[in-house]
């Protein structure tokens, strides 16, 4: 990861004013190296963009890929989110969590295919998220299965409402999924209270897998942190990213 072609990143700041929030909110846009508006490119849409963008170190990741790995060039859109906000437009009981589902798939999808070449079918987009930015992401996935069809959860918070949503669909052979968990998330603390993420994660993937899911799930020695999810984020997206 020290190569200086790895640190060479063309990120963009948009801020997209949202109707159905009441308020801006601010997309960092990751460009691959090469980029051209005349192609057109898959994209990876982050929850906590920024965090994606600082602590997952995600663009140094994409850039090693597309120069060195033979991945073929992509787009990121990491989403910024307001931490007093968050829970309640991530967890499917909050109070903005139907606003936030509008918000992104009627206002920051259209912008991005507005001003971006990406493209616009559902096994192209990858959405992304840890922690309840994994919740977030999979019901998009479940509730706008024309939109999406991969998501890429680190250590998601798969509690009792997503399993419960899981529950309701009887075939999800259309959905490809990389989950990852820490096998030192028993016990993790969130303003909501304090929850064993691990079996939380494996009652999610029995239920998917009873659905058919094409499911890579990995269980790793780790912390609920994002020194434990950045070196395994390259993994999901290689996986979801286009052949």
């Amino acid at each position: 990861m020290h190569d200086p072609r790895y640190y060479k990143r063309t990120i963009e700041k948009r801020t997209l004013p949202s109707a159905v929030l009441g308020e801006e909110r601010l997309v960092r846009v990751y460009l691959p190296p090469g980029y051209n508006d005349l192609l057109s490119y898959p994209v990876v849409y982050c929850q906590d963009g920024e965090e994606f963008f600082q602590f997952g170190r995600i663009a140094t990741h994409a850039n090693r890929m597309i120069l060195d790995e033979g991945v073929e060039p992509f787009l990121i859109a990491g989403v910024a989110v307001d931490v007093k906000k968050r829970t309640s437009e991530y967890a499917p009981e909050g109070e903005r969590f139907s606003a936030y589902q509008q918000f992104f798939t009627q206002e920051l999808i259209p912008f991005l295919e507005d001003e971006y070449p990406v493209r616009s079918a559902p096994g192209q987009r990858i959405l992304a998220g840890d922690s309840l930015g994994g919740t977030i992401s999979l019901h998009l996935a479940l509730d706008y299965p024309d939109l999406f069809h991969n998501v890429l959860a680190l250590s998601g918070a798969f509690l009792p409402s997503t399993q419960e949503r899981i529950r309701k669909e009887t075939d999800l052979a259309w959905l490809r999924l990389y989950m990852l968990i820490g096998l030192d998330e028993q016990e993790v603390k969130t303003e909501r209270g304090t929850f064993d993420f691990l079996e939380a994660n494996r009652t999610a993937r029995a239920l998917l897998e009873e659905r058919r899911t094409v499911l890579q799930y990995e269980e790793k020695p780790g912390k609920h942190l994002w020194g434990f999810w950045q070196d395994h984020l390259p993994t999901g997206l290689k996986l979801l990213l286009p052949d």
